[in-house]
C-alpha cells in the first residue's frame, strides 16, 4: 500500500512538472548581432575606428620622425664628443618615453571608451528584454552563441535591433 501511494504521488508530480515546463517559451537572441548592428552599436563603433586610424597615423608620422633623429644621431656621432652625444642620445630617448606615453594613454582612452558604449548598450538593452519577455510571455531568452541547434522562428534578434534603435539610436562618446 505504501508503495502504490508513494508511486501516484511521484506520478502526480511528474505529470505537473512536466506540463509546467512544456508551457514555457523560449527564445534565442544574437547578442553580438544586436550590439553591433543597432544605430547606436554602429555610431560607437565607427566613431571609435576614426578614433583609432587618425591616431595610429598621428603616431606612424612621430615614430618615423624619431626614426629619422636617430639615423641622423647615429651619423653624426663620429662628429661628436661623448658627452655631446650622450646628451643628445638622452633628449631622443626621452622622447620616445613620452612618445609610449602617449601612445598608451590615447589607446587607453580608446579602449575605456569601448567599454563604456558596450555597458550603454547592454544597460539600454536589457528593460528593452525584460519588456518583451513580460509582453510576450518569454520565460527564458538564450544567447544564440551558446545554442548548437535552434528553430529560426524563435529568434527575436530583429525586433530587439527594432526596439533598440527606436529607443536609442546614438550613443555619445568623448
Amino acid at each position: 500500500m505504501k508503495y502504490l501511494v508513494k508511486f501516484f504521488v511521484i506520478t502526480f508530480f511528474l505529470l505537473v512538472c512536466t506540463t509546467s515546463f512544456a508551457e514555457q517559451k523560449i527564445v534565442m537572441l544574437d547578442m553580438t548581432f544586436v550590439l553591433n548592428n543597432s544605430k547606436a552599436g554602429k555610431g560607437a563603433q565607427d566613431f571609435l575606428k576614426k578614433a583609432i586610424s587618425d591616431n595610429q597615423k598621428k603616431f606612424a608620422e612621430t615614430e618615423k620622425k624619431l626614426k629619422n633623429e636617430e639615423a641622423d644621431l647615429i651619423g653624426k656621432k663620429n662628429n661628436m664628443t661623448k658627452e655631446e652625444y650622450k646628451k643628445y642620445s638622452d633628449a631622443l630617448r626621452a622622447k620616445v618615453v613620452e612618445y609610449q606615453k602617449e601612445r598608451k594613454e590615447v589607446f587607453d582612452k580608446i579602449t575605456k571608451q569601448r567599454s563604456d558604449a558596450r555597458k550603454k548598450l547592454l544597460d539600454k538593452v536589457t528593460p528593452i528584454l525584460e519588456n518583451y519577455a513580460n509582453e510576450n510571455n518569454i520565460s527564458l531568452i538564450i544567447n544564440k552563441k551558446s545554442l548548437i541547434v535552434a528553430n529560426p522562428s524563435t529568434d527575436i534578434t530583429n525586433i530587439i535591433v527594432e526596439k533598440l534603435n527606436s529607443e536609442l539610436p546614438s550613443l555619445s562618446l568623448k
